[in-house]
């Protein structure tokens, strides 16, 4: 999903997806730069192969920036209480690798 929230956003180019799906399994994404998401944590590749580099940062493709923090903070504190039903026994990297707020 991209673009906004359910009802505004829409689904992802089908074939920029494949062409994403095409990228890892054939190794093109092993080596490109990426930036880090402040939020979640994770590395964004910043290009791939057929894909227009703002599909890669999704806060990117939202009109109002502010309303995909939002989102994304909701989203977080999901996952966080989620987890805390799985916690038990897990190891503190796996612990600190989750998204944070």
């Amino acid at each position: 999903w991209t673009g906004g929230p359910y009802g505004v956003g829409k689904r992802i180019h089908l074939p920029y997806t494949r062409s994403m799906v095409r990228a890892v399994l054939t190794g093109q994404l092993d080596h490109v730069c990426t930036q880090k998401d402040a939020l979640f944590g994770l590395n964004l590749p910043t290009a791939c192969p057929d894909v227009p580099s703002e599909v890669l940062d999704p806060r990117r493709t939202w009109a109002d920036p502010a309303a995909y923090d939002e989102k994304a903070r909701q989203l977080i504190a999901h996952f966080q209480k989620n987890f805390e039903l799985f916690a038990a026994g897990v190891s503190r990297e796996v612990t600190e690798a989750g998204p944070r707020i």
